[in-house]
């Protein structure tokens, strides 16, 4: 089941999503939390930072898990997933490194590492709090138009609109071809979903995600196979959705 939550804002998007974090710690402090990159999450793991130098939250014994990483990006890249997330969150706020995850898209085994990070999920106890961005294409984490529904942890090849779009970012180092992401069949997994989206450049596929059936050219309607999936939009990205209205 899907629900839809079309804030007046972006900010307000990202805010009322976040507060669904800042709600599932306070309920259980030792949550399994998966968290996203990309630009969507600053505003996002903003409210979270916020949120926690109110006192009103903490991630000391919180557990969490990234969807997914750069291969062949040094951790201290510019825009590596790591170095994000440091700056982002993980620096600013109580969580406690050891318990803090990332598939590693520098390992030299990447079947191995993809394997390990599986384990890993599954020795925590599984995710109970999943966040997801949404790529333009429909991707969710790094599963491009096509992945399967049942896919796991594995290195994959980004898409030519994943590339372009990412490709000024880098400039003018190379821009990775390729991801170590989550699966669509890992993702599914967890307990619950909270997808965050903003732009009108989203709208399509937000309107993709939420169009029956669930299919393959369009990763995040697998999203429709899950019992608990809440879906936290501004006007914008919700312009498509039928019966939309801002709060």
């Amino acid at each position: 089941m899907i629900s839809i939550h079309i804030s007046a804002t972006a900010a307000k998007a990202a805010d009322e999503a976040a507060s669904q974090v800042v709600d599932a710690l306070r309920a259980k402090p030792d949550l399994v939390l998966g968290l996203a990159t990309g630009g969507t999450m600053r505003p996002f793991n903003a409210a979270l930072v916020r949120t926690y130098r109110e006192g009103l939250v903490s991630f000391t014994r919180a557990t969490i898990f990234n969807l997914d990483d750069h291969v062949g990006v040094p951790a201290d890249h510019p825009h590596s997933f790591r170095r994000f997330m440091r700056e982002t969150l993980f620096d600013l706020v109580d969580a406690d490194p050891a318990r803090c995850f990332m598939p590693d898209g520098m390992a030299r085994d990447l079947d191995a590492e993809a394997a390990d990070y599986e384990a890993r999920i599954a020795a925590a106890g599984g995710i109970d709090l999943q966040i997801l961005g949404l790529g333009h294409n429909g991707h969710i984490a790094y599963n491009e138009p096509g992945a399967p529904h049942d896919s796991r942890t594995r290195a994959v090849s980004l898409a030519a609109d994943t590339i372009a779009r990412a490709t000024p970012d880098f400039a003018p180092d190379a821009v990775p071809h390729q991801g170590l992401t989550m699966g669509i069949g890992t993702i599914l997994d967890a307990r619950r979903i909270v997808l965050l989206a903003n732009g009108a450049g989203k709208a399509e596929a937000v309107a993709q995600a939420l169009k029956p059936p669930p299919r393959t050219a369009c990763p995040a309607s697998a999203l429709q196979r899950h019992g608990d999936v809440g879906f936290y939009l501004d006007p914008a990205a919700g312009s498509l959705v039928a019966g939309a209205r801002s709060r």
